[in-house]
């Protein structure tokens, strides 16, 4: 499209990956929290390399795995607003907390103020 000036204009983007989004702002706090010693962002899911099927992460593995800083893990899955969780990654949440863990779903940072608290 090419407006007034005679200069190629493009479309208005649209968020096609509104989980991605979450993923920066989420990580971005759970990362400046003064309660958290680390956290990384785990990639997970599969893809064929050559002839060869291989798999990153395990079934249920959090988005964001971390420790807090008193040596708790921390485990905290990623979704969208409209996101819902499998059945995995709900028993691994679960598996967490029931471990003394520090476990929850974050779909922007306000979710990740209420489970860990304002700095």
């Amino acid at each position: 499209m090419i407006d007034l000036f005679g200069l190629e204009q493009t479309d208005k983007r649209n968020n096609d990956r509104p989980e991605a989004a979450a993923l920066v702002e989420v990580l971005k706090a759970v990362r400046a929290h003064p309660l958290v010693e680390w956290c990384e962002r785990m990639n997970s899911g599969a893809a064929k390399v050559g002839g060869r099927f291989i798999r990153f992460g395990w079934p249920g593995c959090p988005d964001v795995p971390g420790q807090m800083k008193d040596g708790r893990l921390l485990g905290v899955e990623v979704k969208s607003r409209a996101g819902r969780l499998r059945p995995e990654q709900t028993v691994f949440l679960d598996r967490i907390r029931c471990a003394g863990g520090v476990a929850f779903v974050a779909r922007d940072l306000r979710d990740v103020l209420r489970e860990l608290g304002a700095p």
